[in-house]
């Protein structure tokens, strides 16, 4: 009734509008291959100072416990997950914190890891140094893309010969945090490649119990769609079929440009051609210069060629001169009609061969690139506009974030931190005096000699 009002060109009730705009984002998120993610891992628990006071035993000493150690965060493969829509709608995950630690030794609880669910062929990219974490592509395969923070030492852990009552204890260590790029590659025995309106969601279509959206026009398909093909003998192909390709592609032209990482995976390629197109030879070559500008692989994987649409008289005419032409540039060429079903089957048959004769995909993690191990006690100092001196550096940071300020034991350690490390004559360098403001991570500091 919607479909005929909006024909007539009648004015649909605002319920009707509502649904059909549903309709239409529901179709267009319905399948999300790339997300963009932050993930928290928890704090670890504080160290308490406490002493043990109980009737009768005198010099108790010390007994404060350790914090717990933070939940870390981490991504497991599931093979029910089908897109990265849930982490469209939630965008950050963070996982618990540890406890703080009791007396009579007593050790916090750590904090419970968090676990999200991805399906095989995620890639997971850091976003800010742009390396990749990991490839999730294996069965129950678990990946910590960020570490729990350690929990606290209690003052019990301080105590020496010399101190026997140390008024001394560590705050948790922060949890990471980093921003995820996540990155979906379809995992299929055959990717199904050609131009604009070649064919290819009608040619699955007909092999296949998928049912892709197929039109008349360029750019129907506008994500990939998978569909499994029964060969006989428990024999069966998964195809993927990628929205039609367009010169530029491999630089951002067209729809095509962000799912041809999903051919890199495919054992074998058909190339769908327009058997209407003016010059079908042409268009082959610049879907294989594209393939070869996105990845050097992808021009060299196997492919099985064909021709649709034959059972157009004036396309079946053109077969015998297309075929002359492919074995010249040493490419068999196939005839085929996906609408009538005509040489698919065959089509197929001969894709399952050269899959037997393509040897398994070994998934390679990403050449390794070798960088300095920034040292952690390095530091530096920087003076900003309303000229306070800052202090960065990984040591310094973490020991400012874990010291108890409210006892002068805590304090007068990270004093000892500020000299072992060299701070502190770095700062009498830079002309700090009495008074002066020091910022170290989050806290604002006032210099006392």
């Amino acid at each position: 009734m919607i479909a005929d009002s909006l024909a007539r060109g009648k004015r649909c009730p605002v319920g009707w509008g509502v649904i059909i705009a549903l309709y239409m984002v529901q179709n267009e998120m319905s399948f999300i291959d790339e997300a963009s993610i932050r993930v928290e891992a928890g704090s670890g628990g504080n160290g308490i100072v406490h002493f043990r006071r109980e009737k009768h035993v005198p010099l108790g000493g010390p007994d404060g416990g350790d914090g717990g150690d933070g939940g870390s965060v981490f991504l497991v493969v599931d093979e029910g997950q089908n897109t990265l829509l849930r982490f469209q709608r939630q965008r950050s995950f963070s996982a618990n914190n540890g406890k703080k630690g009791g007396g009579n030794n007593k050790s916090g609880r750590s904090g419970t890891g968090l676990e999200r669910s991805v399906r095989p062929g995620r890639v997971v990219l850091d976003k800010v140094t742009g390396t990749t974490m990991g490839d999730m592509t294996e069965g129950e395969h678990r990946l910590q893309v960020a570490r729990g923070g350690s929990g606290g030492r209690g003052n019990a852990r301080f105590s020496s010969s010399r101190n026997r009552a140390p008024r001394i204890a560590e705050k948790g260590e922060p949890g990471e945090t980093r921003d995820l790029a996540l990155e979906l590659r379809l995992i299929a025995d055959v990717g199904i490649v050609g131009v604009p309106n070649a064919g290819k969601s009608t040619f699955l279509a007909a092999v296949s119990a998928a049912r892709p959206k197929i039109a008349d026009y360029p750019f129907t398909t506008l994500a990939p769609n998978l569909g499994v093909s029964d060969l006989g003998d428990y024999r069966t192909l998964v195809l993927a079929d990628i929205p039609g390709l367009i010169e530029g592609a491999h630089a951002g032209t067209g729809l095509g440009a962000s799912f041809l990482r999903h051919v890199q995976r495919t054992r074998v390629l058909i190339h769908l051609l327009d058997g209407l197109s003016t010059n079908p030879l042409e268009d082959f070559k610049k879907i294989q210069s594209e393939l070869a500008l996105f990845d050097d692989e992808l021009a060299v994987k196997p492919q099985v060629v064909a021709v649709n649409k034959i059972d157009l008289p004036e396309v079946a005419s053109r077969v015998p001169a297309l075929k002359d032409k492919f074995s010249r540039v040493g490419c068999d060429l196939y005839a085929v009609s996906a609408i009538a079903g005509q040489g698919t089957r065959f089509l197929l048959q001969q894709t399952a061969k050269m899959i037997d004769e393509t040897p398994i995909i070994q998934l390679t993690d990403e050449m390794p690139v070798y960088r300095p191990e920034s040292d952690s006690t390095d530091f530096e100092i920087r003076r900003e506009e309303d000229g306070v001196l800052r202090v960065s550096g990984v040591r310094i940071e973490r020991a400012a974030q874990m010291t108890y300020w409210e006892y002068d034991d805590a304090v007068l350690r990270f004093q000892r931190i500020l000299e072992s490390l060299g701070i502190r004559a770095a700062l009498h360098r830079q002309g700090i005096r009495e008074g002066d403001v020091v910022r170290i991570g989050t806290h604002e500091l006032e210099w006392i000699e």
